[in-house]
C-alpha cells in the first residue's frame, strides 16, 4: 500500500511538472510571438514613415517652382505651406500608435495636407505653361509615385496591426499581453517629414 500510495503521488507529481512545463512553454512561445508582431508593426511603420517623410521633402521644393508663376492664386500655395507645418509641428512619439485621440489627429493633419496637396495640382491645370515645365512634371512625378506608395504602406501598416490586436485580444493569450504590457495597436500611423528639403532651383 505504501509503494502503491509513493506511485501514485509520484504519478501525481509528473503530471503537475509536465502541466507546469508545458505551461512555461506556451508562455515563452506567446510571448515570443507578441514581440515578433510587435517589431513588425513598429518595421510596417518605419516604412509609412519613410514615404510621409518623402513627401514632405517635395513640397517646398513644388511649392518654389510654383511660385515662379506670378499670376498663380497664392491662396493655394499658402493652405499647401500651412498644412505642411501643422503636421510637421505636431508631436510623434512612439505612444501616439497607443493613443486613439492622438492618432486621429495626426491622420485628419495628414488628411489636410493632402487635400491641399490635390486642389494644387487641380489648380495648376489652368496654367498649361506650368504644366509644361520640366521641373515641375518631375516633381508631379515624383509626388505622385509617393502618394502611390504612402497607400500601399499604410494598407501593409493596417494588415500587421490588425494580426497583432487580434493576436494579444485572443483568449488566454490576451492574460500574457496584459501581463507583459501588450496594449492595442491604432491602425495607421504617419509620421512628420523632413525640415530642411533641398532647395529647387527655377
Amino acid at each position: 500500500m505504501k509503494n502503491k500510495g509513493m506511485m501514485i503521488g509520484c504519478a501525481i507529481g509528473a503530471v503537475v511538472l509536465l502541466a507546469v512545463g508545458m505551461l512555461v512553454i506556451w508562455g515563452i512561445s506567446s510571448y515570443n510571438n507578441m514581440v515578433s508582431l510587435d517589431q513588425a508593426v513598429i518595421q510596417s511603420w518605419a516604412q509609412v514613415e519613410n514615404q510621409y517623410q518623402r513627401r514632405a521633402d517635395l513640397i517646398p521644393n513644388l511649392v518654389n517652382t510654383v511660385k515662379g508663376y506670378a499670376d498663380f492664386e497664392k491662396e493655394v500655395l499658402t493652405k499647401v505651406t500651412e498644412a505642411r507645418a501643422r503636421v510637421s509641428q505636431f508631436n510623434i512619439t512612439p505612444e501616439v500608435l497607443n493613443d486613439p485621440q492622438a492618432f486621429a489627429k495626426f491622420q485628419s493633419l495628414q488628411g489636410e495636407l493632402s487635400g491641399a496637396l490635390s486642389r494644387l495640382l487641380v489648380t495648376v491645370e489652368n496654367y498649361p505653361q506650368l504644366k509644361a515645365n520640366e521641373n515641375f512634371l518631375q516633381l508631379q512625378a515624383q509626388l505622385e509615385g509617393t502618394e502611390n506608395r504612402i497607400s500601399v504602406e499604410r494598407k501593409k501598416f493596417n494588415e500587421v496591426v490588425q494580426s497583432y490586436n487580434t493576436t494579444i485580444k485572443r483568449f488566454p493569450a490576451s492574460m500574457m499581453a496584459g501581463m507583459f504590457g501588450f496594449g492595442e495597436k491604432q491602425y495607421f500611423k504617419a509620421i512628420q517629414g523632413a525640415e530642411t528639403p533641398p532647395k529647387v532651383e527655377f
